[in-house]
């Protein structure tokens, strides 16, 4: 199989430092946090303005890359279930999917509201969250 190189273009800054404490899901606790990409990319942060939704791509870097399955959300009580129908981090790539909001952006910093990710995980890229009637 043919493999590719990601390079990430910045990373993330959050209070979130302990994978086990960290909320599973944006509306479940995750606080604003701050995006901040290296300086070479600051051309490409042109046109993010606030009060947009972004999609945000990270790469889970504490991730276990060898689970296939898991019990959903971590419930036993739960039937093993195979990731690709999960959200769970550990994941052959683990790569994070984030709706984020724009709160403001200084320079190559992004100030973003409820991302769950943890404190120096990688930015992978950001994408406008595209609706119907863009």
């Amino acid at each position: 199989m043919t493999e590719y190189t990601l390079r990430p273009v910045g990373r993330v800054e959050s209070t979130l430092t302990d994978r086990a404490a960290a909320p599973r899901q944006p509306d479940e606790g995750a606080p604003d946090a701050w995006l901040v990409f290296e300086d070479r990319y600051a051309p490409a942060l042109d046109g993010l303005t606030p009060g947009s939704d972004v999609l945000l791509l990270t790469w889970l870097d504490r991730s276990d890359r060898d689970t296939l399955t898991v019990h959903p959300r971590g419930d036993a009580a739960r039937p093993l279930t195979g990731v690709f129908a999960t959200r769970s981090p550990d994941r052959p790539n683990p790569i994070g999917l984030h709706v984020v909001h724009i709160l403001a952006v200084t320079g190559t910093r992004v100030h973003v509201r409820n991302l769950e990710a943890l404190d120096a995980t990688p930015i992978l890229d950001v994408k406008p969250l595209l609706t119907p009637d863009r």
